[in-house]
This record gives structure tokens, C-alpha cells and sequence, in this order.
């Protein structure tokens, strides 16, 4: 019997629907007459699960003791024993009860397959063994089941359940997935809005990557060349000159004119190396092409426009982006050209886009590689052996007779060796004074430049043509040998110049000491001006060598755009070596832009910073002044009256009042004076580590008694906050939350960690904000809906969102289940808590 076969449900999250789906996949293999039994589901108690569980056939479950209490698991011995055509297993990554025959789930399920059963079975991306970290980074809960990706890739069938982030939730504040008494801590936890899209698009990018495979798979074995256009696939054809920059942006826009479209890049380069394209160039052109969001690929191949198209149906792209060539119209008679040959051989299944740029018809403008040149030594040894080396030989002969055919030979061992020594023309000039003097010395008649037999004619000219033909396949193998040497040790810097670009290694000086080194040269410099007419200034300078102010006082120059120069002092390089310098001007002016920007955003995130800070000292000082002031003012004025005789019982109080509000002005004054000083950068924030049940209580003075609820465990980590700032936006958020709640439901102040954060979730039974209003709701003088006018200006959760991103953190609103909106106040914690806090997703559940 052949091996089963093993059909999944994927889903981003518990609660999908992934159980129901499978067991409702059964119900309809049932009705068929399929051979269906469940093997092992767990409903939890979801009344829908459940229902779906009647009239399957379900195979008794075995009983297992473990530290003291009984614990069901899958009789795989009874399933077996059962042979069922099809088993339903949840739980994919399940880790089975110790004493069990396997230690995964998934292990039962392989033995099933083996066993030529059909598997249905269940799995929550979060469980796939290669997303573990992502996952935890994303919820927080390091996942502690899971099951091997490569188990879930040989599926034959993997089907997404798929369900909106706000869909799930409302399911689980309608008590479908957990127990009521769970729902909170799940929603404010692991089934968040954000981590709940977060695994959703995990989900669908892991079934996409499936799908594109499977669909290469099946083109694969079925030997399907033909493009097919399941989505837009742009090739852009480089050949490293200029106009490649206008190829890659107008593959660009064609990619964004299809759904799901995508670009490809490709220079195809030569096998033999002798000719290829600017380095600098082709590092601009990557770099453009990845900023596009698509690909670049280096490709080897002596046949480019073959080359070309093979790449092309091989990614099964669906259009080609070629220029129009740089050829000159006289260069056309050696052919067609690439963009033609493409065009003529791409078939009905290829689109190929000509496109015309400023570089057409003025030549291809490219580097050639020049063959190395040998040693002067051997050079010299070379012109000795071909020149001086055959009168020698003659002279050694003339003593012995070996015969005209062995005299060849050995004439044409000494070009052999002129070749070994001093490459090509040695040899051709060993072979033809070596013809020379065959024919003097060992041709009939002798001693005259004549031949009289025609075949000693035929044996001369073959002896010449023989020699040169050697010396030719010599001197070009000893040319090889030497270009390939060179050629290892470039790309040996260029991959070392590539590997500090993704390693991320930014510094500029480092990377003009790397030039020094490589180079040997004394000093190293770039060089920029802000205009052609403008002076040159130092960007960066390393070495001991004569500092240089303009390129040309340099030993050697290398131009990067029209305004920067990298400028070198030492010796002058041969013009083969300025190929990999180029690419490391290149990187060097890539390096001195990527610091400037960083030192822009940096300047610029400065000055945001001062902004936020600014809004929200002018908006303190407008909005939290005006309550304590105006409590005060009735106060005095009630005492000051003459018309109200006052107990003293009220005296005591109007005064008690007067006192709070002068220390609420005082303590928020003291505060503002702070911030005052922040904002004219004459001192920084005060961040420290500090307990949230410090601060906190201390934001409730402004609420009456009794209305709000405060849950902040002791056992939370220290958060790194400015205490005053903190105080601030907690007592804004919370006056809010009282203002719209309506009597008898107070607000609930909880606090919670999560990997290397806390939350602190300020949550009411109000009406609650639509979502297209929660964003509008934080900005300045913003009061929504129909709260009356005394009810504030509209300041106090503005200023409490830029107290917060002024110590690092953030302020979001989300809806509280049940109705009402739940205010998310998320700070850096001092340090990371030893074990994650995780209420919502147990180690077994089902979907």
C-alpha cells in the first residue's frame, strides 16, 4: 500500500476556524461514503466544535497518568489497528504526554502516512519551527510546540483558514474561543490588534511562498516553457552603461501597472572575463533597482541574448526591458544586435519593451580588459631564446646528422620554449629564423636560400605554421593563467567591499584605510565640491602621505559624479586596477551619503523632539492651569463673600480646597518649568528607572473616589520614564476616561509586560470612537462627538501622546470589548522580564 496523504488547515491564529473547517471537510467526505473517523479533536468547549463532532465516528482516546493527573492522547495503536481510508488529527505540533510512543504529534502522524492513511490535520503559523523567534519578537510568548516546516511542506495539501484580525476579536468578546473569564487577558494581550495582523500576514506570505513554489514545481516537471502570467514579472537587461538607470525605472512603472508585479535586474557578463562593465555603475544601478523594491542578478553566459531569455522563462517573466543599442551603424554588419535577436526569438509568451534613452548610437563606451603582460625578465630570457637561441642550435647540429625531421623538431622545441618564456612574438621570431636557417643549413642545396625538393617546401611551411600556432596557445594560456590571478584577487576585494556593505560597516575612514592597504599607496582622500566653480574640500582623509587639495595633484583620481573625486598618493596604478577602484569610490561616496543622511535624520528627529515637547508645554500650560485656577478663584470668592455666613466646618473645607489646587499648581508649574528648560536644550529629560505603583497612584487626584479601578502588580519591571512627564499624561488619560464613563462603571488603570515593554491600558465603558476617529482624537484642540464645551479644549489626550513619545514610548487607542475605548500606554521597560507574560495562548489549544 502506498503512502498517505496529509491535507492541512493553516491558520494565523487560535479561533480561526481551522478545527471546523476540517471537521466539517469530514462531513462532506462522510456523505461520499469515505472512510472517515477522528482520530483525535479537542473542541474546548466551544459549543459549534462540539456540535460538529456528531455523527463522525470517533476512535477511543488513551488515558495517560503525568505528575498526578490523567491526560488524553491519540491511541495511535487504535487507529492503526482501525485502518481508517481518512484520520482527522488536530494539533499538528502537539507534544504528546510523556510514556507516549512518539514524543510529537506530528510523529503519530507520520507513522499514519506510512501506514497509507489519509491525515487531515490542524497547525497555527506561530507553531512552525523556522518562525519561532519572529513570533516571540512579534507576541512577546516564546512558542514551546512546534513542528519541523519541512513536515508542513510535505503536505500534499496546505489550505489557509483565514479571518480579519477585527473579525477574530469580536469573536472572542462574544465568548466563541475562550472562557469569559480569559477574554480580557487574551485581548489585551497575545490577541491584540497588531500582533493578530502581524501573524495573519505571516500566514499568507508562507502559503504564497508555497504556492510559487509548487507552481515552479509543477512547470518543472512537466517541462512547461511556456511564460505563464500569474502575475507581472518585469526582466530589465543591463549592460552596465548609463542608460540602465532609465531601463530600471521604466521596468518600474510597468511592474507597478500589474497586480503583485515585480522587478528583475540582469547584467550577463562573459565566461572569458575580457570585457565588462563599470563596477560604479553597476553598484548605482543595484542600489537603484533594490530602492524600487526589486532585484538585481549577475549572470555568466557567452551567448547574451540566449542567455537573456533563458534567465527570463526560467523566472517565468512576463515582459523584457531592453535598450536601444549604442552601436554605431557600421557595427551593424556584424549583426543584428541583442535587442533584436531578443525581440525575434522571444516568442508569443514574451513581451519585450525597446526602449530609447540619450546613449543610443554613440558606441558602447565600455572598458575592455587588457591581456596582463608578462614579465620583463622573462621578457627578456623569451627574446633571448628566440632570437639567439636557433644560430646556437645550428651550431650544435652542424657537428651532428640527425636528419631534416628530428632538426624540425628540435627547431620547434626552441620556439616552444621562446613561447614558455617571452609569449607570442619571441616565438614568432624564434620560428622565423629557425625556418631561416633549416633552410640555409639542412635543405638541399645547401648553403643557398633555395629548395629544390617541393616537399622540404610543405615541411618549412608547416614547421612555421606549427611554431606560430604553439606560440599563439601558449602565450595565450600563460596570458590566462595571469588574468585569472588578477581577476581572483579583484573579486576577492570586491567581495570583501560587498560584505562590508551588508554587514552594514559605515564608517568612511575605515574604508579609505581598506583603499590605502589594498593599493599600497601613501595617502587617501575623498574629495567633494558643492559646484563646478566651487573649491574642493576634505571629506575624509587617512595616511601619511602629501595631503592634495584638487584630484589632479594626486598621483591617481577617480572620479565619482560630477562633484567628488576619491584622490590617491603613493605611485601611479596601472589603468587595470582602476576598475575595482572605481567600485570602492563608489561605496566611499555611498558611505559619505548614507552619514549625512543619518546626521540629518538625526538633526531632524532632534527638532521633532523639541516640537513635541514645545505642543505639549504650550498645550499644559493652556489646558491643566485652567482647572486648578478656577477652583481656587471659587473658593476665595465664596470666602470673600459677605452675603454667606460659613460654618466653620465649610471654611475648613473651601480652604482644604484652596491648598490642594495651590500644591497641583505647584507640583505642575515645577513640571513645566522643566519641560521650559527641555525645550531650549539647556537640560535633558530626566529618564529613570522607577516602579509604576509609584507614579500612578499619584495621577488619581484629580477623579473622585471610587471611580477608577487600579490593577498594577508588584511584580511588573521597573519602567525607564521621566516621573513627571508620566504622572502628567497617566492624569490626562484617566480624567478623560472618567469624563466619558458613564455612572457606576468605573475606569479600569491595569498594567501588564510584554518581552521588553509595559503596558499600561486605561480602559472605560464609554461610547467608545469609531476607528476612522481614532487618530483625529489626539490631536490639539479635538473633542469628538458631542461633549459640551466645558467638558475642555480638547488638549488632554494631545498632551498626554507627546508626554509620551517624549520618553520613547507610544499612545494608541483601541476599542474595549463590550464597548468602550481602552487607552494603550506603551513604556520601555529597565530591563527584560526573566519569564514572558502570557495569558492567552496555552500550550495546547485547539482552533
Amino acid at each position: 500500500m502506498g503512502r498517505g496523504k496529509l491535507r492541512i488547515y493553516l491558520g494565523a491564529a487560535p479561533g480561526v476556524g481551522k478545527t471546523y473547517a476540517m471537521l466539517s471537510e469530514a462531513h462532506r467526505r462522510v456523505e461520499r461514503g469515505t472512510d472517515c473517523v477522528v482520530a483525535f479533536v479537542e473542541h474546548h468547549d466551544r459549543p459549534r466544535t462540539e456540535v460538529m463532532l456528531h455523527g463522525l465516528e470517533q476512535v477511543t482516546r488513551k488515558w495517560l497518568e503525568y505528575r498526578g493527573g490523567l491526560f488524553p492522547e491519540m491511541d495511535l495503536d487504535a487507529v492503526l489497528a482501525r485502518r481508517p481510508h481518512v484520520a482527522l488529527v488536530d494539533e499538528l505540533a502537539h507534544t504528546n504526554i510523556p510514556g507516549s510512543r512518539n514524543a510529537k504529534r506530528w510523529q503519530d502522524v507520520e507513522e499514519l502516512l506510512a501506514a497509507g492513511v489519509d491525515v487531515i490535520s490542524t497547525v497555527n503559523i506561530q507553531h512552525l519551527e523556522s518562525l519561532g523567534d519572529v513570533v516571540e519578537s512579534i507576541t512577546g510568548v516564546r512558542q514551546q510546540e512546534t513542528v519541523p516546516d519541512e513536515v508542513v511542506r510535505r503536505a500534499d495539501q496546505v489550505e489557509l483558514v483565514d479571518m480579519s484580525p477585527e473579525a477574530l476579536r469580536r469573536r472572542m468578546a462574544h465568548g466563541n474561543i475562550y472562557q469569559p473569564d480569559k477574554v480580557d487577558a487574551a485581548l489585551s494581550n497575545y490577541f491584540r490588534p497588531g500582533n493578530l495582523t502581524a501573524l495573519r500576514e505571516l500566514a499568507l506570505l508562507w502559503v504564497a511562498d508555497r504556492v510559487d513554489a509548487y507552481l515552479t514545481q509543477y512547470r518543472s516537471e512537466h517541462r512547461v516553457s511556456a511564460i505563464w502570467g500569474s502575475r507581472e514579472r518585469i526582466v530589465v537587461g543591463l549592460t552596465g552603461g548609463p542608460e540602465g538607470r532609465t531601463l530600471i525605472r521604466r521596468g518600474a512603472r510597468l511592474a507597478e501597472k500589474g497586480a503583485g508585479g515585480e522587478v528583475l535586474a540582469v547584467y550577463i557578463s562573459r565566461s572569458d572575463g575580457l570585457t565588462s562593465a563599470s563596477p560604479k555603475e553597476l553598484a548605482v544601478q543595484r542600489t537603484l533597482v533594490e530602492d524600487l523594491g526589486g532585484t538585481f542578478h549577475h549572470v555568466v553566459g557567452d551567448d547574451i541574448p540566449a542567455a537573456l531569455l533563458d534567465f527570463a522563462r526560467g523566472v517565468n517573466a512576463t515582459q523584457i526591458v531592453l535598450g536601444s543599442s549604442r552601436r554605431k551603424a557600421w557595427q551593424y554588419v556584424f549583426g543584428p544586435g541583442v535587442g533584436a535577436t531578443v525581440a525575434r526569438e522571444s516568442g508569443p509568451d514574451l513581451d519585450v519593451h525597446i526602449v530609447t534613452h540619450e546613449e543610443v548610437a554613440k558606441g558602447r563606451g565600455l572598458p575592455v580588459a587588457r591581456d596582463a603582460r608578462l614579465g620583463r625578465s622573462r621578457r627578456v630570457w623569451g627574446w633571448l631564446v628566440g632570437v639567439a637561441g636557433p644560430p646556437a642550435l645550428a651550431a650544435l647540429l652542424s657537428a651532428v646528422d640527425l636528419g631534416l625531421a628530428n632538426d624540425m623538431l628540435l627547431f620547434l622545441a626552441l620556439t616552444v620554449a621562446a613561447a614558455l618564456l617571452g609569449g607570442l612574438f619571441p616565438a614568432l621570431a624564434s620560428a622565423a629564423v629557425g625556418s631561416l636557417l633549416l633552410n640555409y643549413f639542412y635543405t638541399p642545396p645547401l648553403h643557398r636560400w633555395t629548395i629544390a625538393d617541393p616537399k622540404n617546401i610543405v615541411a618549412i611551411v608547416i614547421f612555421v605554421a606549427v611554431g606560430a600556432a604553439v606560440a599563439s596557445v601558449v602565450d595565450l594560456a600563460a596570458r590566462r593563467t595571469h588574468q585569472a590571478a588578477r581577476l581572483r584577487a579583484e573579486s576577492e576585494i570586491l567581495s570583501f567591499l560587498a560584505g562590508s556593505v551588508l554587514r552594514g560597516e559605515t564608517g568612511l575612514e575605515d574604508l579609505l584605510e581598506r583603499v590605502r592597504e589594498t593599493f599600497g599607496m601613501e595617502s587617501a582622500a575623498l574629495l567633494e565640491r558643492a559646484s563646478d566653480v566651487a573649491p574642493w574640500t576634505c571629506a575624509g582623509r587617512v595616511g601619511q602621505g602629501r595631503p592634495v587639495d584638487r584630484p589632479d595633484e594626486a598621483d591617481v583620481d577617480v572620479p565619482v559624479g560630477d562633484h567628488m573625486a576619491l584622490a590617491l598618493t603613493g605611485r601611479v596604478l596601472p589603468a587595470e586596477d582602476r576598475r575595482v577602484l572605481a567600485a570602492f569610490a563608489a561605496q566611499a561616496a555611498v558611505v559619505l551619503d548614507r552619514r549625512r543622511l543619518q546626521e540629518e535624520a538625526d538633526r531632524a528627529r532632534a527638532l521633532a523632539e523639541g516640537n513635541r515637547i514645545r505642543t505639549a508645554l504650550l498645550a499644559a500650560v493652556s489646558h491643566d492651569l485652567r482647572t486648578p485656577l478656577a477652583g481656587i478663584k471659587a473658593a476665595v470668592s465664596s470666602l470673600r463673600s459677605e452675603d454667606v455666613e460659613w460654618s466653620e466646618e465649610d471654611r475648613a473645607e473651601l480652604l482644604e480646597g484652596i491648598e490642594d489646587g495651590a500644591d497641583r499648581l505647584d507640583h505642575l508649574v515645577g513640571n513645566l518649568l522643566d519641560m521650559s528648560r527641555l525645550q531650549t536644550g539647556t537640560v535633558t529629560p530626566l529618564i529613570r528607572e522607577i516602579d509604576l505603583d509609584e507614579v500612578v497612584p499619584m495621577a488619581l487626584g484629580g477623579v473622585p473616589e471610587g471611580s477608577v479601578d487600579l490593577d498594577v502588580p508588584e511584580t511588573l519591571p521597573m519602567v525607564r520614564v521621566d516621573p513627571g512627564l508620566l504622572e502628567r499624561a497617566m492624569a490626562n488619560l484617566v480624567e478623560n476616561a472618567v469624563k466619558y464613563s458613564p455612572a457606576g462603571a468605573p475606569v479600569l488603570v491595569a498594567a501588564s509586560a510584554l518581552a521588553d515593554r509595559v503596558e499600561v491600558r486605561v480602559v472605560d465603558r464609554g461610547p467608545g470612537v469609531p476607528d476612522e476617529a481614532k487618530g483625529r482624537i489626539f490631536e490639539p484642540f479635538q473633542r469628538y462627538g458631542d461633549a459640551p464645551r466645558g467638558a475642555g479644549v480638547g488638549l488632554g489626550l494631545a498632551v498626554a501622546r507627546g508626554f509620551a513619545e517624549a520618553m520613547s514610548g507610544t499612545l494608541d487607542a483601541e476599542d474595549t470589548p463590550g464597548g468602550g475605548l481602552t487607552m494603550v500606554l506603551t513604556l520601555r521597560a529597565a530591563e527584560t522580564h526573566p519569564e514572558p507574560f502570557h495569558t492567552a495562548e496555552p500550550e495546547r489549544q485547539a482552533s
